[in-house]
């Protein structure tokens, strides 16, 4: 069990699946650039959690909702919490008639990732609602903006796995406090960060530094 003042953010474990050293940038160094990606997610945010709260029939939708896991230490909002009343379900709300299914929906501007980035972020949201509500939830949907459709959301234990590594992950990174070194890839032309990280330079200075010390070397044994 972690304590509050150890409560690390729930959106960081969408950085470190995308690149740890983007996390590492933005969580350690306290580094962050906006690109036009970003500002549309901000402005997609901004607008769903400024929406106020709904019921209607069968469908509670809670907007912005505080979340918090004491055991994977983890602490955020879930964009949208959906409740569905259903006669199966065990959760009771207050106000409300009947018994309530629980149904986290995430927001992203774009489309879907070719990795789990967005989906290890849902994951650990529905996660912090177990431990919240102590309730189960089998599924939630991801929100893409780009092509204005959801996606279904399976937690089956490999996702669950998943998410709960990279948590820990996150721990020991912070915990650490060392930045790691660039690993460039098709991720780095969307990077906000792609100028402060400088992905494109790794190579080239290791290259750098080996042909100094070859030279270093050289010059040694010829004095020799």
């Amino acid at each position: 069990m972690y304590t509050e003042d150890q409560f690390l953010a729930i959106s960081g474990l969408s950085q470190l699946a995308f690149c740890e050293r983007r996390c590492a940038l933005i969580h350690l160094e306290q580094i962050w650039t906006e690109n036009h990606f970003t500002a549309e997610g901000r402005v997609l945010h901004e607008r769903v959690h400024s929406s106020e709260s709904e019921t209607r029939g069968d469908v509670r939708t809670v907007r912005g909702l505080p979340l918090h896991s004491k055991r994977l230490g983890l602490v955020g909002f879930a964009d949208v919490v959906e409740f569905h009343r259903d006669e199966n379900a065990t959760l009771i709300l207050p106000k409300q008639k009947g018994a309530w299914k629980v149904y986290p929906v995430e927001y992203k501007h774009g489309k879907k990732k070719k990795n789990n980035s967005d989906i290890v972020q849902l994951c650990a949201q529905a996660l912090c609602l177990e431990e919240m509500l102590d309730a189960e939830i089998a599924e939630g949907a991801m929100f893409y903006g780009k092509t204005r459709s959801r996606m279904k959301v399976v937690f089956d234990k490999k996702l669950r796995n998943e998410t709960e590594l990279l948590a820990l992950r996150f721990h020991q990174l912070m915990k650490n406090g060392e930045t790691p070194p660039p690993k460039p890839g098709y991720y780095c032309q969307s990077c906000s960060l792609v100028e402060d990280c400088m992905p494109q330079l790794s190579g080239k200075a290791s290259l750098y530094i080996n042909a100094m010390i070859d030279q270093s070397a050289a010059s040694m044994s010829t004095t020799d």
